[in-house]
């Protein structure tokens, strides 16, 4: 499946393809001036040999500080030694699978989730259970002694989950929470998304609520720029120094040149001034997708409506293919990702997730168009030509 998604890539990077596939930040949001200025400020620095050289594996302790004292405003309370700055989240949750997964360990996973983690963690053959989820994400209270029973971990994406878009409400976060202290159970919280919430409604992390039961996966690449490269995860102490070994046999560090650069562009209130602007923009795009769609697609279709994020998940008709919509859609230069890829068992083939920030809203509202279309043309021809094989 990874391989597929990959190839549904190459085809988007077509200038001429309306793409609603990659999960990419918008390149109007990336903060070009404040990063320009950091970088200066950094080389002109009286300490500017030290962003060039090795450096602790642990990450830089400024930005390491920063991270704790921000993430502490939930009443979490987190200690700088509890952070480790990381190449992106995804290595993070490769150092989780190498710590926490033996071959045939219980793994549980949301119904779909993040490809990217199922592709991290697959490499340490773990045992993937899929939990049960609705609308609103998984639901604790199905989460009974047969599905827990031996399970060494949780991942989750509580705010506007790639692909769905959900966020967990804070009844279930609470109850998720209690669950994982009671059971001595490891919630792994990816929150990629959650300062992109267009509200501005904010709900408690899982780290705040249960902290010694959460490793908590964090990064700068959807709120400053995906090129820096730079993650990090928060847990407890003794954790954090096992995935500290595991990195340094790994990578030795993040580039320290980066972690200097971010640290001098957020630590006087970038992000408190720069990302109201992509909140606007995201909803701006958001809203136009939801739109398009409710014009241009044919009955029987259902989707979500985000609060926050990137992404739009979309339900076709039962017993239609999205690979199959792809195959025809793709012929008419718009992309989207097939939903099968995001499920770790079972996958529900009449699934697709559809990306809104990098495209404007004119050429939204031109792709849903044809989506819609040719939908409804599938859907008008013989049955045969909609429904694929079960995987």
């Amino acid at each position: 499946m990874s391989s597929a998604v990959r190839e549904i890539l190459k085809v988007t990077e077509r200038r001429e393809v309306i793409s609603f596939a990659g999960g990419l930040p918008a390149v109007e949001s990336f903060p070009l001036e404040a990063l320009r200025e950091a970088s200066r400020r950094v080389f002109e620095g009286d300490d500017a040999e030290s962003a060039l050289q090795y450096a602790t594996t642990e990450g830089y302790a400024p930005l390491r500080e920063w991270i704790a004292a921000r993430l502490s405003r939930d009443g979490a309370r987190i200690d700088p030694r509890q952070v480790l700055l990381t190449t992106g989240s995804q290595q993070a949750l490769d150092l989780i699978g190498k710590a926490l997964i033996d071959p045939g360990d219980r793994v549980l996973v949301e119904t779909p989730t993040y490809l990217g983690a199922l592709q991290a963690l697959r490499l340490y053959e773990p045992d993937f259970v899929s939990l049960p989820s609705d609308d609103q994400g998984l639901e604790p209270k199905a989460l009974n002694e047969a599905l827990l029973d031996g399970a060494k971990c949780l991942y989750t994406i509580p705010n506007f989950q790639n692909p769905t878009g959900r966020r967990l409400p804070l009844a279930r976060r609470q109850a998720l929470a209690a669950l994982a202290e009671r059971r001595g159970l490891t919630l792994v919280e990816d929150d990629p998304y959650g300062e992109l919430d267009y509200q501005g409604a904010h709900l408690p992390s899982l780290l705040s609520l249960a902290p010694h039961n959460t490793l908590y996966l964090g990064s700068f690449s959807k709120v400053l720029s995906p090129g820096m490269r730079l993650g990090y995860v928060v847990g407890p102490v003794e954790v954090i120094d096992k995935l500290v070994q595991l990195k340094q046999a790994s990578d030795l560090h993040t580039a320290g040149l980066t972690q200097r650069i971010v640290f001098e562009a957020v630590k006087d209130g970038l992000l408190e001034r720069h990302l109201p602007q992509v909140r606007k923009l995201y909803a701006r795009r958001c809203a136009a997708m939801l739109d398009a769609l409710a014009r241009h697609m044919p009955q029987g279709v259902r989707w979500n409506r985000p609060e926050g994020g990137m992404f739009i998940w979309v339900e076709l008709p039962a017993g239609v293919d999205a690979s199959l919509l792809f195959e025809r859609a793709i012929a008419e230069e718009v992309a989207f990702v097939p939903g099968a890829p995001f499920y770790a068992n079972h996958a529900e083939l009449n699934t697709l997730r559809l990306a809104f920030v990098t495209v404007d809203e004119l050429r939204i509202d031109a792709g849903i168009a044809r989506l819609g279309a040719l939908l409804g043309e599938m859907l008008e021809a013989e049955p045969a030509s909609v429904v694929g094989l079960e995987i």
